[in-house]
This record gives C-alpha cells, structure tokens and sequence, in this order.
C-alpha cells in the first residue's frame, strides 16, 4: 500500500509481513511444482511423455505434420514392416504420394516458414526423392533381369507384397 501525505513528496511504500509470508509461500509451491516437473524429465522414457502425458498425442506442429508425412513416405518404400505380416510394405505409388503431398506443402508454405523449418522441409524432401529413385531404378533393373530375384519370387513370396507393380506411370511432372 501508498501512502501519502503531502502531494509534493514522494510516496512512501507500506509492506505487511503478511504479504511477505504469502510471497514466500507461493515461491514454495512454485520451486516444489519445478523439482516434481524436473524429475519427471529426468525417468527413463520421459522424452516422449515430456511434450504429452502418458497415452496423449504431442501438440499439433508443423514438425509432427512433417514427421508423419515423410513416416509415411518411408513406410511405403519398404521402411517398415507390417506389424501382422512382419513383411515390408511396398507400395511405389503411396509413397510418392506423400512426397507430393510434402512438395505442396513446401510449396504452399514458401515464406511463411522459419528458416529452421524451411530447412528441415527441404531436407526431408530432398532425402526421401533420392531414395524413391534409388528405389525405383533397383526395382527396374530387377524386373528387367531375366531369372531376377523378383522374377523367381512372384507375388505373394516373402518379402514380395501383392501383386506386380506397374511402374510405367512413374514419371511425372511431381517426380522431382
């Protein structure tokens, strides 16, 4: 509280020792809810459950956005195995799929991006270009080749997923 006496003079500050204790008593709490976030952080497997809690989805950003779509990308190139199956999934055409997708959204964010993330959309795209050519140029060649590995395989063979794969619609103004 002010007081003042005499409008010329500087007002004069009143603190109550009950402020003082309500003060102390607040930092308390804050300090003791700091130590229970801090050793949270600090267990085993936290990371993940740092940004959300355990069983929710992290905050919706522009780095989850990307992460799913280039997951995606990389899943149908044969990055991953199907969880029933145990097989690689492969599917060309999903796949560039979600590179186009992540095209267009380098494309429909250009300049509204902070340079870091402008900097990880394009390296993402970039990486997952190469290896969907790398990919498709290995595929090539093993069609091609008589008695090839994909040839004796046929589909339904391990780690062949369904049918034969067309690949003649595979050039196009999106494969960058």
């Amino acid at each position: 509280m002010a007081e003042t006496s005499d409008p010329g003079q500087p007002a004069k500050l009143i603190i109550d020792s009950d402020w003082k204790s309500q003060a102390q008593a607040e930092r308390e709490k804050l300090a003791e809810t700091e130590a229970k976030a801090a050793a949270k952080q600090s267990r085993p497997g936290a990371a993940g459950a740092a940004a959300a809690g355990e069983g929710e989805f992290p905050p919706p950003d522009f780095r989850g956005l990307l992460g799913m779509l280039a997951t995606q990308a990389l899943m149908y190139m044969g990055g991953m195995a199907d969880r029933r199956t145990g097989q690689a999934i492969f599917d060309p055409e999903y796949s560039r799929h979600m590179i186009d997708l992540l095209g267009v959204l380098e494309e429909k964010t250009k300049g509204n991006l902070t340079p870091e993330e402008t900097e990880e959309l394009t390296g993402v795209l970039h990486e997952l270009r190469m290896r969907y050519v790398d990919l498709i140029k290995l595929v090539a060649k093993q069609a091609s080749a008589p008695g090839g590995p994909a040839a004796a395989a046929g589909p339904g063979a391990p780690g062949v997923a369904g049918p034969p794969m067309n690949f003649g619609s595979m050039s196009g103004p999106n494969l960058r």
